[in-house]
């Protein structure tokens, strides 16, 4: 699965359309042949204690809970329990329409289950639902692969997203890849700029050379020539050996300057003679060295202004701006906070307390009114301690460190949960699909019509 980006050139789809159902057998049992004329497998459990079990022999990528009187009475508990015991499974929740106001249920839903089918069935409206459930858990289980994608590719696995912000980025990174010319990654700190240098990196035709990342704001400014240039044996005192630079050790691949404004001017000048003659020398020592090295820069400094202010050098301003990049803060990436989140909390699944199995609709909620200042970088940082320090089954926004920098007054319903959650799924079917409609409903297991319709709904276009 070498050289692709988080948007997913190939798509590997689960297969089973097997449908666990746990609840009063005569709810669904009169839909049933209308279930398997459609191709499901209804699988029954007659009791929470099943439910493991049979996830295990059938492995069903969608489930069903009905919610009778003992469920209502204990508000969800019982539920809570075989909900957690399969976070894998997309759920959908069979309730009596009045149950849906009880703050309790609303949460528990909300944060726990892909849907809700309010009772009595609607046959060919549950349908459609059990479709965007699977097409949701195909989605899910693509994303499952990340383990395979990091031993194969690094950090690159991390660039998620459906929105179409990072669509145009991932169209950015395809064109640049395929030449050889200098790229300058712009965009605020957390964004992923080096995320983005390393998938050029892997698309290109030096994807089996070297990698080599410089943060020049980070080397100390005595050591940043010595660092990048490398250096001769007796060249200054402490030197007792050769050695071999940055540049120097990413001949044949691609070397990435972060934080490139940083750069002292002096540096910048020597920086520039390789640019142009491809050649450098080592503190030291007296031959030209040719280097055979693609140059990405990235940098969340205003280079222009800097130019101005004397701090940039104009002539290598134009020399690493050949291509450009610019990567949008999280805020601006329409839908994209809920995709990013949910990835994050598998990534660190190992550090998560037993009892937590997602995050509440007021905790999304919170995250998608948040303006991230610290862009992907804290949003990482804020999900991985709310899965440490969450006490309950579900993160809330006071595990985030975010109960306060929203508007608490602002109430998410459950219809509106459901629009969220389709928004991302119909996005992220025609991210993978690359735009085809046929494709993406397949994903989606719907119609063509019904995904133009919910395109229409929704104001999603294919590009």
């Amino acid at each position: 699965m070498k050289n692709q980006t988080r948007e997913i050139d190939t798509y590997d789809s689960a297969t089973s359309r097997s449908l666990l159902y746990l609840g009063p057998r005569d709810v669904l049992a009169p839909w049933t042949p209308l279930f398997q004329q459609e191709g499901w497998d209804v699988i029954f459990a007659t009791g929470p204690e099943e439910v493991p079990g049979l996830i295990t022999k059938t492995a069903p990528m969608v489930g069903l809970i009905a919610f009778g009187e003992r469920e209502l009475a204990d508000n969800g508990r019982r539920i809570e329990i075989v909900v957690a015991q399969a976070p894998a499974l997309r759920w959908i929740a069979l309730i009596p329409r009045e149950a849906a106001e009880r703050p309790i249920l609303r949460q528990l839903i909300g944060g726990a289950f892909y849907d809700y089918h309010s009772l009595p069935i609607d046959g060919k409206r549950l349908l459609l639902t059990l479709g965007h459930a699977r097409g949701m858990a195909q989605i899910a289980a693509d994303a499952m692969l990340s383990e395979d994608w990091e031993a194969n590719r690094g950090h690159e696995s991390e660039m998620v997203g459906a929105s179409p912000q990072m669509q145009k980025i991932y169209q950015e990174i395809r064109k640049v890849a395929g030449v050889d010319a200098p790229v300058l990654i712009t965009g605020e700190s957390g964004t992923g700029k080096e995320l983005t240098a390393q998938a050029i990196h892997e698309r290109s035709s030096r994807a089996g050379g070297p990698f080599v990342a410089v943060n020049c704001g980070a080397l100390p400014a005595n050591l940043i020539q010595s660092e990048l240039f490398g250096h001769e044996k007796g060249a200054f005192t402490g030197a007792h050996e050769k050695k071999l630079g940055r540049i120097e050790n990413a001949s044949g691949g691609t070397l990435f300057l972060d934080e490139i404004g940083d750069l002292p001017m002096d540096l910048q000048t020597n920086l520039l003679r390789f640019l142009q003659e491809k050649t450098i020398h080592r503190i030291g020592g007296r031959q030209d060295i040719h280097v055979d090295v693609r140059v990405l820069a990235a940098t969340h400094v205003n280079l222009e202004t800097a130019i101005k202010d004397g701090r940039f050098r104009q002539d290598l301003y134009y020399r690493l701006n050949v291509l450009q990049i610019r990567m949008p803060p999280l805020k601006d990436r329409t839908g994209d906070i809920p995709l990013l989140a949910q990835y994050i909390f598998r990534r660190f699944a190992n550090e998560k307390g037993h009892r937590v199995k997602g995050f509440s609709e007021e905790a999304m909620h919170a995250m998608n009114h948040y303006d991230w200042p610290g862009n992907i970088r804290e949003l990482i940082n804020r999900v991985r301690r709310a899965m440490v320090m969450c006490e309950k089954f579900l993160i809330s926004p006071v595990d985030l460190g975010l109960e306060r920098r929203t508007n608490s007054r602002m109430q998410v319903t459950l219809t509106e949960a459901r629009d969220n959650a389709e928004v991302g799924s119909i996005r992220a079917a025609l991210a993978q699909s690359r735009g085809s409609v046929t494709v993406a409903a397949q994903q989606l297991g719907i119609s063509r019509v019904s995904l133009y319709r919910l395109m229409e709904k929704h104001g999603i276009t294919k590009s």
